[in-house]
């Protein structure tokens, strides 16, 4: 909306002595506060003693320390206190007033009404200042300005930022007060010396933080819990924690000294939750429920005080890199999530950064969960808004970290899945509601992948994010859904409704492009299903997706030999064209094909109906076996084939044992209870699969660690040669430099001798 001409015209005449006037106002009301409360503690302080004669009886003075002390006893002295009395002040010299420019009246009707009820509300500030909720007053005119001519607000805003800020900066100012009540019951000679030290922190704060004031201020933290030193320190670890902004921001103090620095940093992060628990101590409930006494007068004091300590930090982790600093800040963070729960907007700017700090792979597994615990804690305080909030954005930095997969990465992506699964269940009903919203996201990305038949269409489904998304979801309703758990607590888990949208868009996902280019991604996804299966006791029929694969035109046909490295499947949803139809490819997927159907098949080993159910799949894996062995087909892979023949002869006589023990049964077969009690003491590794199945992931597990310890060192040889190579060019770069100064100091010489002024022949003429 345009301004009109009277607003220009008061912008132009009147609101620079507008702004001017109200400064005045603020600065004076929040001086007159504090002298006010100053005269009030003196006249405690000076009050005579009995039997001592009052000194308002005597005659005045000319003002000068000798006469205020020249009658009083050294007894009436002591008992006075310290506190020096005021001197008369001289009064100001009175400047000429700055003429105002007359604005010319308007005729119209709209002439500047708004204008002057600003104006009249700052002249009604000043004219209250008087009253002790002034502070108050003033918030609730701002408020109102910004409702009724938020234009003119906005212009306060971006020209007169100090004037919205004033309430903040006199709320600061109120903590004297309050630390000086805290000290009602300490002595007065001891208060006096506190007093004396504020001043000289005061005076010495301008500027420079020196070690010597922040060891002052650690020593009346410690000993005396100051509230004073404390925002001393606060100030000083805002400038810290901003110290490579922009320079035109101004803060009180300034730090040039690294080790003031690191001393300002150790003191706010260790000595700040520790004052704040004396003075405003945290009461947990045996729920986990915590609850600070935020009505209080002492808790508003300090609002301001914590909401910027807080942003301190938030601004903080967001540009620290050191693993020791970081954990510091998570740990320091950790214990003040009570006190900022009702900042809403400054703890969701938390958790923004918290979460980065837990998803960057670049920390080290200490330093995110130390942000996990942080993130953990915020879920079992807070409310339910805040709750989703964390829960989103834990979701999001698990997406984001998860972008890339490697050897060198994966167990740290599987560290966040572990650790993220627990937090959806402290709150069940929030936790429901949020993986309901991400899961059908997913299956959104699955149709529009299905419909849309483009090119690069299904680039939105096979890729990492995607997969390690659907991956950590079964996680979640592995962890939260088992049913040994809910066996025990006799009621089934909220999240339990998100099992079957998960295992659809999981299984459409498997089969979207079903070649042999992303077999690696089905194997991924088949084990994400087994781990869903394994906790909660569901059946999903995994067998055909694997059967699908041995029946496949890249098992089939003749395999052409090849020196690659095998695939790292764990790591891997691609694999190139170059292992397309090679043996080594060909092995790697024979060995993920009897691996999986055999922790398929074992999840069901006491199942009474386990012979029912393995006998198609092994008509079919007999069939193929067969097939691959005959004469005349040119495929004889003779690893693959004796893995699925093994795997055949265990599927046999597993299915031989359950028959022998169910024909001593005497049930019926829609006895339910009879039927789920069915071998239910028998542990599955004594079962003819299970042991099977248990050696062949002892050996799996040995060849992982023997894998990981080879990497491990060829790792540190890389490094070590990298290193080694670095320090070799540094020495042959300062060789090259002194063989380049030994250069031009012979060219100097010659130069010297050719023109005639070499030492030798200057020694000699001087001699002559």
């Amino acid at each position: 909306m345009p301004q009109s001409k009277a607003t220009k015209k008061f912008e132009k005449n009147r609101l620079h002595d507008v702004l001017k006037k109200r400064k005045e106002v603020a600065k004076i009301k929040q001086r007159k506060q504090m002298t006010a409360k100053r005269k009030e503690r003196n006249a405690r302080d000076n009050a005579p003693a009995d039997g001592v004669e009052d000194d308002s009886k005597k005659p005045k003075t000319n003002g000068s320390k000798e006469d205020a002390f020249g009658d009083m006893s050294m007894d009436q002295f002591f008992q006075g206190g310290f506190q020096l009395p005021e001197m008369k002040k001289k009064p100001k010299s009175k400047t000429g007033k700055r003429k105002r420019t007359p604005v010319p009246e308007e005729s119209s009707e709209d002439s500047d009404v708004d204008m002057e009820e600003a104006a009249v509300a700052a002249e009604e500030s000043g004219s209250e200042s008087e009253s002790g909720d002034d502070t108050e007053m003033h918030k609730e005119q701002l408020a109102a300005l910004a409702d009724k001519d938020p234009e003119f607000f906005k212009y306060l805003k971006e020209n007169d930022a100090e004037l919205l800020d004033f309430a903040e900066d006199a709320d600061l100012d109120e903590i004297d007060a309050l630390s000086a009540s805290e000290d009602e019951g300490v002595p007065r000679k001891k208060q006096k010396s506190d007093k004396a030290s504020k001043d000289g922190m005061e005076g010495e704060g301008a500027n420079e933080v020196s070690k010597e004031l922040i060891r002052k201020w650690k020593l009346s933290m410690e000993e005396n819990h100051s509230l004073r030193a404390m925002r001393e320190v606060v100030l000083a670890f805002r400038a810290a924690a901003h110290l490579n902004d922009d320079a035109s921001k101004t803060y009180k103090y300034s730090l040039t000294d690294p080790d003031a620095y690191h001393e300002v940093l150790v003191t706010a992060l260790q000595l700040v939750p520790t004052v704040l628990q004396h003075h405003l101590p945290v009461k947990e409930s045996a729920s986990g429920k915590v609850r600070v006494s935020s009505d209080s007068k002492k808790f508003r004091t300090l609002t301001p005080l914590l909401k910027s300590h807080a942003v301190s930090l938030h601004h903080l982790l967001e540009n620290l890199s050191d693993a020791s600093t970081l954990r510091m800040t998570l740990e320091s963070l950790l214990s003040l999530l009570p006190y900022i729960l009702s900042f809403k907007k400054v703890v969701r700017e938390v958790t923004k950064s918290v979460s980065s700090v837990w998803a960057d792979s670049s920390n080290t597994e200490s330093t995110r969960l130390a942000a996990f615990l942080v993130l953990r804690r915020l879920v079992v305080i807070s409310d339910q808004s805040i709750r989703e909030a964390v829960l989103k954005q834990t979701y999001q930095g698990l997406i984001k970290g998860a972008r890339n997969t490697s050897v060198h990465n994966i167990q740290g992506i599987n560290l966040m899945k572990n650790t993220a699964s627990e937090l959806w269940g402290l709150d069940p009903s929030v936790g429901y509601t949020t993986g309901f919203g991400f899961i059908r996201q997913l299956a959104v990305h699955l149709r529009q992948s299905i419909t849309n038949q483009t090119k690069d269409s299904y680039k939105a489904v096979y890729n990492w994010q995607y997969i390690h998304s659907l991956d950590f979801w079964s996680r979640v309703v592995s962890m939260h859904c088992e049913s040994l758990r809910e066996a025990e607590s006799g009621k089934e888990s909220p999240l339990r409704p998100l099992i079957y949208p998960v295992v659809q868009v999981t299984l459409g996902a498997m089969r979207l492009i079903p070649t042999a280019q992303y077999f690696p991604l089905r194997f991924q996804l088949i084990r994400s299903l087994l781990r869903i299966s394994s906790a909660t006791s569901t059946y999903i029929p995994l067998a055909p997706a694997l059967v699908e694969v041995l029946n496949s035109a890249e098992m089939k046909k003749p395999p052409k030999p090849s020196t690659l490295k095998a695939l790292e499947f764990s790591t891997s949803i691609r694999a190139t064209k170059a292992y397309l139809r090679t043996r080594i490819y060909q092995d790697g997927i024979g060995e993920q094909v009897a691996e999986l159907l055999s922790e398929f098949f074992v999840l069901w080993a006491k199942n009474i109906a386990f012979p029912e159910l393995a006998l198609p799949v092994i008509v079919m894996l007999k069939r193929w076996v067969k097939s691959m062995t005959k004469k005349s087909n040119g495929n004889r892979n003779a690893k693959v084939n004796s893995l699925i023949a093994l795997l055949v002869q265990k599927l046999e006589a597993n299915t031989k044992w359950i028959e022998e023990k169910r024909a001593k049964v005497e049930f019926a077969p829609n006895d339910r209870a009879g039927v789920e009690s069915f071998l239910k003491e028998v542990d599955w590794e004594k079962t003819p699969l299970g042991a099977y199945v248990a050696g062949q992931r002892k050996t799996r597990d040995h060849k992982a660690k023997v894998e990981e310890a080879a990497r491990k060192t060829e790792d540190r040889k890389r490094s070590e040669a990298k290193k080694k190579e670095a320090e070799e060019n540094a020495e042959k770069f300062s060789d090259a430099e002194s063989g380049a100064e030994e250069d031009d100091a012979d060219e100097d010489e010659e130069v010297e001798e050719v023109n005639g002024f070499s030492d030798d022949e200057e020694e000699d003429e001087d001699s002559e």
